[in-house]
């Protein structure tokens, strides 16, 4: 049975890695924590509903339209807000950011009314269909999310370590002021990082709505546990992203065997215990606490 949920746990991780990749490569490269992050995947899982149900082909053909969309929709974002709230301080883009989750939500309320939806009908058995190794159920939507996960990483990896404008956008995320000094114009960095990090997001939103049903006020409950992977796997560090995914996905599973209750309980647990951790690790200083979260992307 622990076999079991352990596993299941793994593949709920990969489900949250690709939820919470978006946001840490936006705070890994612009410092900012997008509060807006889990109503814009809520909005992408409404877009590719649309597309899928206005076309009629599948969700993952929807996707492929809607991912150019999101790309310039987050070219826009840090142009009209983001880059304007960054030079008001810290506090500002939280400020903004949240606003926009507000409105976001509300928009697609009026859109698309509180009824719940879901894209796993449209994509037949894969939605429920799993492999069966002895008392092991491996599902297949499950392992397709983890998959997906881990080439969005890998990928983002190699391009960062690998490509010309990978290597501008860790030296923006490093020491933006040195790296204007060479020649990179952060302010187009930035805008093509903010246009990345709402590509994953879109992928992630289309997994949500493949996985799980949702309703326009969905979002606040994927950015809690976008930014608990996060957190726990390391603010900026694309593979952390990954076990922070996991090792949530595994502290809820197994919680959800000792008590009904225990699935968000204990993963908010590992998540406070973490939190705790590092700020112990830090010297109990809170500003040295926030540099130890603020890693270049990887």
């Amino acid at each position: 049975m622990w076999a079991d949920q352990i596993l299941q746990g793994v593949l709920l991780g990969g489900y949250y890695a690709l939820l919470a990749c978006g946001l840490s490569f936006m705070f890994g490269v612009m410092r900012i924590i997008n509060l807006a992050h889990g109503s814009i995947a809520v909005l992408s899982a409404y877009l590719v509903l649309t597309v899928a149900a206005q076309w009629n082909v599948s969700p993952f053909l929807a996707l492929i339209v809607v991912l150019p969309v999101m790309a310039l929709a987050g070219w826009l974002l840090q142009r009209t807000v983001i880059d304007r709230s960054l030079r008001s301080g810290e506090v500002t883009p939280l400020l903004s950011t949240f606003g926009l989750a507000i409105v976001i939500d509300n928009l697609l309320f009026e859109k698309f009314g509180a009824d719940t939806r879901s894209l796993a009908p449209n994509v037949g058995d894969l939605a429920f269909n799993s492999w069966n190794i002895g008392s092991v159920a491996i599902g297949q939507l499950a392992l397709l999310t983890l998959v997906v996960a881990v080439a969005l990483l890998g990928g983002l990896h190699l391009f960062l370590r690998g490509t010309r404008l990978g290597r501008a956008i860790r030296a923006t995320a490093q020491d933006a002021d040195t790296a204007e000094l060479v020649g990179i114009d952060s302010r187009a960095v930035y805008a093509v990082a903010a246009a990345i990090a709402l590509v994953t997001v879109a992928i992630a939103g289309t997994f949500l709505a493949l996985r799980s049903s949702f309703d326009p006020y969905a979002g606040s409950t994927q950015l809690i546990f976008a930014f608990e992977a996060v957190v726990i796997g390391g603010t900026g560090s694309l593979w952390g992203t990954l076990i922070g995914g996991i090792v949530l996905g595994v502290a809820q599973n197994i919680g959800s065997q000792i008590s009904p209750q225990g699935f968000l309980i204990a993963g908010h647990g590992v998540f406070l215990a973490v939190l705790a951790a590092r700020f112990f690790l830090a010297g109990r200083d809170p500003r040295v606490w926030l540099r130890t979260l603020r890693r270049t992307p990887a």
